[in-house]
């Protein structure tokens, strides 16, 4: 009988149930599962089996089954991050000059992105070019609950390079919004200058909200950029590898 054995044994056996069958299913059979399902230990198991601990988790993580939840959801939100589907799944799109233009890396004079994995980015004209992406958190699968009482780290990060033959400019801002769009927490970069004659690498932004309060619903995410020398084409800050997660 499931019952008499001893709670370490059980654990290890339930540790090998799918995550969302232990919640919705196993959970509900006697207090006694129900008990170990919203335990610890069954969770840092599950968490040990699949490789998702480490000294800082361990040390951070104060509600497992949601640390090991957030940690196997964890991916990029935004989609579409560098112009593989040209302008697809971006809104709020402004053409300023010449508009936006999809090129290949590293583009003319321009210099190669750090990882392999990128192979275009897109660029500004000689007018501001803005793009906005909306991402609905419930439906990417982070219900109310966990948004409100657990607040994971949203973690927001862009990369951005200027030619070396050309001056641009380059700006971030984020929002984490209500269900009806209210700003809850934002993140404004400063307009950021990159002067003519540089080296055309590579820079990363990034910024992490937490302990942002209930009530976040989705996440705005919006930046762009433009030339300062006002040629016609596209001479302005080139942006790829944008991303958003949620993290525990």
């Amino acid at each position: 009988r499931m019952e008499s054995l001893p709670e370490a044994v059980l654990i290890r056996i339930l540790a090998s149930i799918p995550a969302v069958d232990l919640v919705l299913a196993c959970r509900l059979v006697c207090c006694q599962w129900k008990n170990l399902v919203d335990g610890a230990a069954l969770w840092i198991l599950k968490c040990q089996q699949e490789g998702l601990t480490g000294a800082e988790s361990q040390e951070n993580a104060e509600n497992w089954q949601n640390f090991y939840f957030l940690s196997k959801k964890r991916k990029n939100l935004i989609k579409n991050p560098c112009g593989e589907e040209d302008l697809q799944h971006w809104g709020e799109v402004e053409n300023g000059g010449d508009g936006w233009k999809i090129e290949e890396l590293p583009g003319d004079f321009g210099k190669e992105f750090p990882s392999e994995e990128v192979h275009k980015y897109f660029v500004t004209s000689y007018e501001w070019c803005r793009k906005v992406q909306v991402i609905d958190l419930r439906a990417e699968g982070y219900w109310d609950e966990l948004m409100d009482t657990t607040q994971p780290k949203v973690v927001v990060r862009d990369w951005y390079a200027g030619r070396s033959d050309a001056g641009c400019l380059y700006e971030l801002c984020v929002k984490l919004l209500s269900e009806n769009e209210d700003v809850l927490a934002e993140y404004k970069s400063e307009t950021i200058a990159i002067p003519q004659d540089n080296d055309a690498n590579w820079t990363e932004i990034s910024h992490t909200f937490s302990n942002y309060g209930p009530g976040v619903r989705f996440v705005r995410f919006e930046h762009g950029g433009q030339d300062t020398l006002f040629w016609k084409g596209w001479y302005g800050v080139r942006v790829t590898n944008s991303s958003v997660t949620v993290e525990p």
